[in-house]
């Protein structure tokens, strides 16, 4: 982890257009004094991974509503692999079966969040995945 505040990568990877959950999050996180780098639509799992290395993240945080969740997180978790950055880690949400949630979670995926989680409890993750003491 880098010294000072957290540093967090906010991903739309896919096709997925929709992004408005992406920047309430990203801003909830920013608020609560994290440093945000929100990439923006459409990315491809591997140029997340570059802006993550760029700025020397500490965490990405995906937002799938596609349906393509048991690709594109793995995708992105096989990628920092690859390329030595297995530390930053991996999280997110969106319209994520209940069922496919211990499937993400045994290929890495830290923590994941569904329809209706509150943006306290993405923010009280953070924190307390994250603590700088």
């Amino acid at each position: 982890m880098t010294p000072g505040r957290t540093r967090i990568v906010i991903a739309k990877p896919g096709l997925d257009g929709h992004d408005r959950g992406a920047k309430v999050v990203a801003r909830a996180l920013r608020d609560a004094g994290c440093e945000v780098i929100y990439t923006g639509l459409h990315q491809a799992p591997a140029d997340i991974v570059t802006t993550a290395i760029q700025e020397d993240a500490d965490a990405i945080g995906l937002s799938v509503l596609s349906g393509a969740h048991l690709t594109l997180f793995p995708a992105v978790i096989a990628e920092l692999a690859a390329r030595g950055a297995s530390d930053i880690v991996v999280f997110g949400g969106g319209i994520i079966p209940a069922e496919d949630i211990e499937a993400l979670r045994a290929q890495g995926v830290a923590a994941v969040f569904t329809p209706g989680a509150g943006l306290h409890e993405i923010v009280d993750w953070v924190r307390s995945t994250f603590s700088r003491s």
